[in-house]
């Protein structure tokens, strides 16, 4: 069996791509997840759902390696607190299931998508459609551009 990455921008809104380097291709299924709370729901509803999300993804895909966008610095303390939530559950879902994970640098995805590691959003999009992708949004070309440089370093 070859070796499949899930790459996850992590988040209410979780970007992501999945996928295995073909020949000098790569062949991709990405999208994004939501994983929103209400004022009916417990705050850690967000948090199982996620869990639930990974076993009927990885029951599918089949992922062997996970990758992740390593965010060290946060705008607000509900994001970094949301994240680290995410964070907490994908490392503890992948040592449960023996699946190797590492964290790659927000600059080191945007500089491999770009050149620049301090480019914007809508370059980091840009850089991906040019590939051939039409991301919805930010969080799924942040996985995108992630899982192209984890294949590109393997």
């Amino acid at each position: 069996m070859s070796k499949s990455i899930l790459a996850l921008d992590l988040g209410t809104n979780t970007g992501y791509a999945a996928g295995r380097l073909h020949e000098t291709s790569v062949n991709a299924i990405t999208g994004t997840a939501e994983f929103k709370t209400d004022r009916f729901t417990g705050g850690g509803m967000q948090f199982l759902r996620f869990i639930r999300w990974l076993d009927e993804l990885h029951g599918v895909l089949e992922f062997t390696e996970v990758v992740f966008e390593e965010v060290r610095a946060h705008k607000g303390t509900i994001a970094a607190q949301v994240y680290g939530g995410f964070l907490a559950k994908l490392t503890s879902w992948c040592e449960e299931k023996d699946i190797p994970y590492e964290g790659v640098p927000v600059a080191t995805i945007k500089k491999y998508a770009t050149g620049k590691g301090n480019a914007g959003k809508q370059e980091v999009i840009d850089a991906v459609v040019s590939w051939g992708y039409t991301p919805t949004d930010d969080n799924e070309a942040d996985a995108i551009a992630l899982l192209h440089h984890a294949i590109a370093e393997r």
